[in-house]
């Protein structure tokens, strides 16, 4: 223990950690409106390490998706261009 927490007994809370002032649900109706928190399976963060690397992958994922769409509807002559 460090010097400073030698004389805290284990009912005193320091004064910063004191939250009796708080609000319980200040946010919860602005969650439930929508949130872009995205929680990634453990085998999926393993390959993404954050939100840039995850948001390339989707980009790149869409492209993809366009390119074959327009493929499709090309070679099929259902383009409305």
């Amino acid at each position: 223990m460090s010097q400073e927490n030698k004389g805290v007994s284990g009912e005193q809370m320091r004064a910063e950690y004191d939250i009796r002032g708080g609000v319980r649900g200040k946010y919860y109706e602005r969650y439930r409106q929508g949130t872009n928190v995205v929680v990634l399976e453990p085998d999926v963060a393993a390959v993404f390490h954050d939100a840039e690397a995850v948001n390339r992958a989707l980009r790149m994922l869409i492209q993809v998706a366009r390119k074959q769409v327009e493929d499709a509807t090309s070679s099929t002559g259902t383009a409305s261009n």
